[in-house]
């Protein structure tokens, strides 16, 4: 009817999964990612996560951490692409990757947000709180089902701080695509309606630059894949 509509600049999106049982996330799962560590591809899928209090809007505010003494953190924008895993012929496709992409609704697009020093350097260097600070996943700007994008193996992804390009690949590089994650992660932890999985990000985050960029209050981060939206976050 047209009759309940809500002009886009009134309104506030929220993450369009707020309250997920698990956020899990992929490390080094892009060819291009390892090149810029000079680090080998991994064998097996390498699992971290989030808190789901990390998750926060596609356009709200990412909070700058007030005693994160040794450095800043920098964002690592994680594409939810599909592709064959690089290290897996379809040979050796077997009926768990088969039927797990049933079992995914649709992809969004994630900033995996790191406060570097916390990731690398303390908490024994264990990953999580470099990683779950409040905010440090912004999520959306929407769910993109999945029979609603061509080929999800092939999207350009790209992140740009303050208008500045830093990140600009595409999911085709991806190492293990969304079935054999799924598959994987299945092994370990029942997967739950609404669960998030970040996929991993490519070559260009902050931390691997000669010198090293990280962020700071006031810089505006926007992260972008194709088909699936933009999301844009200020660092405050």
């Amino acid at each position: 009817s047209g009759q309940h509509r809500v002009p886009r600049a009134t309104a506030r999106l929220l993450a369009p999964v707020g309250d997920p049982e698990k956020v899990i996330c992929v490390g080094l799962n892009y060819h291009d990612h390892c090149q810029e560590q000079a680090v080998k591809v991994p064998k097996e899928p390498l699992i971290f996560s989030k808190f789901p209090s990390a998750i926060t809007g596609p356009f709200d505010d990412i909070v700058h951490p007030q005693d994160t003494s040794v450095g800043t953190p920098v964002p690592t924008p994680s594409p939810p692409g599909m592709a064959l895993p690089a290290l897996l012929s379809p040979q050796e496709l077997d009926w768990e990757e088969a039927v797990a992409l049933q079992h995914v609704l649709g992809f969004t697009v994630a900033n995996d947000v790191s406060a570097r020093d916390w990731q690398m350097r303390r908490n024994g260097r264990q990953w999580l709180l470099g990683k779950t600070f409040d905010t440090f996943c912004p999520l959306g700007p929407a769910i993109v089902t999945k029979e609603a994008v061509a080929d999800v193996h092939n999207l350009w992804i790209r992140c740009s701080v303050n208008g500045h390009r830093m990140q600009d690949s595409n999911t085709r590089h991806l190492i293990f695509g969304v079935p054999a994650l799924v598959a994987w992660v299945s092994r370990f932890v029942t997967l739950a309606p609404g669960d998030v999985l970040l996929t991993g990000t490519p070559a260009g985050v902050g931390v691997f630059r000669k010198p090293p960029v990280f962020l700071k209050r006031g810089d505006e981060v926007q992260c972008e894949i194709e088909e699936l939206g933009t999301i844009c976050n200020r660092v405050v």
